[in-house]
């Protein structure tokens, strides 16, 4: 890895208002272009009431119809997380609006691969459904929805992904980044879509008094909140101003056990308590679980941890939905190190590295190439492609990006330039994933590489992170962290509070085999504060003589047997001399 560059965030803060804010976390919000705390995000009554939503009428008027005439309804999901929580936010909130005939079909990604397939919609006729409706897919779907519209079955397509140059011949469409929707909240993921799609139908409904003549209780959308904050953060999308509204009223809710069973038996099986959650939580504890199903076996698992009424069920499939995430684990880091193998083979320094780099192992596991991938970019930062053998001597890649690669566009440019190089890709700024042919992947490395060199610089390519710059000895207390956990929701373009400094090397040691404890003192006040580094290069650490160091850390708060302390999470330790 090249040396890391550590930079300082810029602090604008001409005209912010800040009433009542503590100073420190002003200065945070103003780094981050937020110069009214009123517009932090948290107020449900400040949400964006999406009624500007390109399709959303004619969506909620067709599935109207399906509920009011008991019509057969079929949810399509996608196998990660933010499909299963759009998959179980449309079956609970249709079966809360009175639809009795509602079920859900997740295409196994290694038989069917992503989206409305013809082969899906043939699937999904034997069901004999009147209405299909696309979740976290479908705006791709072009032939799917035209096999789907000759079998006489309407879809609705709802969705958040980039369209091509063609649209699906659906019913409706419903997806903030389709040509002419005026929703200015193109960040929205595939389940704060669907929210939005039951809003309107709820609108709708009531509108036109079904609630009333069926004797149903007003469905109260605000109860699926946890399902939207967990498939926000887990897709990782930007965290906006409309997006941390939902995440943070959804953090509200589980915090106060107001959630799915599931949700709680996940939070319980990964040891997070529900009273402190924060979205990295949601993140980095629950979302792994629910994607292990996709990526390992069936999504379906999942979904139905998050359906589940009974809290004893629910903790049975978080366990099953925890044991998969250990699987998942250790053929993740099998392959990683294998990947790492492969770039030592090349004995390649950072200057010959390609800057668009491609990795591919016959053997790999094509659910987890979207981990690698992510784990390799950010060793190497720049854009990664991994792949997996397919069927029919195809390889099935997937991709991660870094800041300035629109992973998707990239994509797009490529098959422009080389029509006879990708199949099928699709994706977002920041991931993306795509079929080539095997034979091809030399060429596509070629054209990839090219593309990435054409866009970025080496510079830009420089490992660096960006800091909140330095903290006070003084701001080492439980107080100042507890402030800046409970300053967010944090996230992606939102990002929680990073710092960085020098510190005296008090104590160092390993726990837990690779994680590195230490006792950091403070130059100026000569305050100690304990700090820990996770996966921390056990070549490196611990070295007796190093006595200096400059650390890039997070402060949160350590609670251990019912002690609660300041911590230090450090995320980089740079000796210096």
């Amino acid at each position: 890895m090249s040396e890391l560059l550590i930079r300082r965030r810029e602090v604008k803060a001409d005209g912010a208002v800040f009433n009542q804010v503590h100073p420190l976390l002003a200065r945070i919000y103003a780094s981050r272009g937020l110069f009214d705390a009123d517009r932090l995000g948290r107020q449900l009554n400040q949400l964006q009431n999406g009624q500007n939503i390109r399709g959303l009428d004619a969506a909620a008027q067709r599935l109207a119809q399906a509920v009011m005439h008991q019509q057969s309804i079929l949810i399509v999901g996608d196998f990660d997380c933010d499909g299963a929580t759009s998959t179980a936010l449309g079956m609970l909130a249709l079966g809360m609006m009175g639809a009795r005939r509602v079920d859900y079909l997740v295409p196994n990604r290694f038989e069917y691969g992503y989206g409305l397939s013809p082969e899906i919609v043939a699937v999904a006729a034997q069901r004999q459904p009147d209405l299909i409706v696309t979740v976290d897919n479908g705006i791709s779907s072009v032939s799917g929805v035209a096999a789907a519209n000759e079998a006489g079955i309407d879809v609705i397509i709802t969705d958040h992904h980039l369209p091509g140059d063609v649209l699906p011949d659906a019913c409706a469409i419903v997806n903030p980044n389709q040509p002419g929707c005026e929703f200015s909240e193109k960040s929205t993921c595939g389940v704060g879509v669907i929210f939005y799609v039951m809003a309107a139908l709820r609108r709708l409904l009531q509108e036109q008094g079904w609630f009333s003549r069926q004797n149903i209780p007003m469905p109260n959308l605000g109860s699926l909140l946890d399902l939207v904050a967990l498939g926000t953060v887990a897709d990782v999308v930007p965290l906006e101003e409309n997006n941390r509204i939902l995440v943070h009223q959804g953090l509200q809710r589980i915090r106060a056990g107001q959630a799915r069973p599931g949700i709680l038996a996940l939070l319980d099986i990964s040891g997070r308590a529900r009273h402190n959650l924060v979205a990295s939580d949601l993140g980095f504890a629950l979302a792994p679980r629910l994607n292990a199903a996709g990526r390992l076996d069936d999504m379906s698992v999942g979904i139905e941890c998050l359906l589940c009424n009974d809290p004893e069920r629910a903790r049975a499939l978080a366990v099953q939905l925890d044991e998969l995430n250990q699987e998942r684990r250790g053929i993740e880091q099998e392959m990683q190190q294998q990947a790492l193998t492969l770039l030592d083979k090349l004995e390649l320094d950072d200057s010959e590295l390609p800057f668009g780099v491609c990795l591919f192992q016959e053997d790999w596991h094509q659910g987890v190439i979207g981990i690698l991938a992510s784990r390799i970019k950010e060793k190497l930062n720049r854009p990664v492609v991994a792949f997996a053998a397919g069927d029919d001597g195809e390889l099935k890649g997937s991709a991660r990006s870094v800041a300035g690669f629109h992973i998707r566009d990239g994509l797009d440019a490529v098959a422009a330039k080389h029509p006879q190089l990708l199949k099928k890709f699709g994706g977002h700024a920041m991931a993306a994933g795509m079929t080539i042919v095997a034979d091809q992947l030399d060429a596509f490395q070629s054209a990839f590489d090219a593309e990435v060199r054409r866009q970025m610089s080496a510079e830009q390519l420089q490992h660096s992170v960006l800091t909140d710059g330095a903290l006070s000895g003084q701001d080492f207390t439980l107080q100042v962290a507890e402030l800046l956990r409970e300053g967010g929701p944090w996230g992606q373009h939102f990002p929680e509070p990073l710092f960085d400094g020098e510190f005296s090397l008090i104590q160092q040691r390993i726990v837990g085999q690779r994680h590195l404890k230490v006792v950091l003192m403070d130059p100026e006040s000569g305050i100690a504060v304990d700090g820990i580094h996770f996966n921390a290069d056990t070549k490196c650490w611990p070295d007796q003589t190093i006595q200096k160091v400059r650390a890039v850390y997070r402060l949160d708060v350590n609670e251990f047997r019912g002690q609660r302390n300041v911590q230090l999470m450090i995320d980089h330790l740079l000796p210096l001399a």
